[in-house]
């Protein structure tokens, strides 16, 4: 089987605003394959990169919960929703969020899970408990979870990649210093300004959340694992690799399930 192309982007309203909001451009006809996906991966990874690239190829929507809590920032207190509401509140006491607030959240948009064109949720679940909650809720809405896509990167080229990061305090532009240099040394291409690196981009500050990461996660992913619902994919590669990667491998899954194995 082929993945064909899809290009079905739309502005995710529906995801970031909650309530009765529409997004746009949806999918007129359910595709002949809705692909419903959880993203895993460390900080540094590409996660993000290849979240944007694989809604372009295969027309699922990319709901990130980081996007719904920077974006509630910007509503108006009459379109916050309960769970939105304490979730801030958490935010702004530099708080985690709890779990339960997160499940709220995700459930006020559950008709983004049910959508046609399929989904590619990015930053939840995070714990074991988030998915079993997570599982709960699709098997009452009955819909069927199709992979869990660990996307993984030996430690020191996480660090590599965000030890080289830097940024401009004035634009918020950013750089790196092999993949991404800018014209002068230190310099901000668009405003002139001094570029720095980031308190947590420092290799010391990378090592402490990689491990935290991996205390984190490594029961999530033995929790999907178990499940046979875990894809792991190196990410060393520039993103257009990882992405045929990728794309491979979700082959490679269907044909499998599709021969019982």
């Amino acid at each position: 089987m082929e993945i064909a192309q899809m290009k079905t982007i739309n502005d995710r309203a529906a995801w970031l605003k909650g309530g009765t909001t529409v997004c746009s451009n949806l999918p007129i006809e359910p595709p002949k394959k809705a692909w419903r996906l959880v993203l895993l991966g460390a900080p540094g990874v590409g996660k993000g990169t290849q979240a944007e690239l694989l809604s372009e190829q295969l027309g699922a929507c990319h709901l990130s919960t980081g996007d719904v809590f920077r974006a509630a920032k910007c509503l108006g207190d009459d379109e916050r929703s309960p769970a939105i509401e304490k979730a801030l509140e958490y935010m702004r006491r530099g708080d985690l969020v709890p779990d339960r607030t997160v499940l709220d959240m995700v459930t006020e948009r559950v008709r983004c899970l049910r959508c046609c064109g399929g989904f590619l949720l990015d930053g939840f679940p995070r714990t074991v408990a988030q998915a079993e909650s997570l599982e709960r809720l699709l098997e009452w809405e009955q819909i069927p979870l199709m992979a869990v896509l660990d996307y993984e990167l030996p430690l020191e080229e996480i660090i590599d990649r965000i030890g080289g990061r830097r940024t401009c305090p004035a634009c918020k532009a950013v750089y790196h210093v092999k993949a991404l240099p800018p014209r002068a040394a230190g310099v901000c291409d668009k405003c002139g300004g001094k570029l720095i690196q980031r308190e947590d981009d420092r290799p010391e500050s990378v090592r402490v959340r990689m491990e935290a990461y991996e205390k984190s996660t490594r029961p999530l992913i033995e929790y999907y694992e178990r499940r046979g619902l875990l894809v792991s994919i190196a990410a060393e590669a520039i993103p257009q690799e990882t992405l045929r990667r990728t794309l491979t491998m979700l082959n490679d899954v269907v044909a499998n399930r599709a021969s019982g194995k």
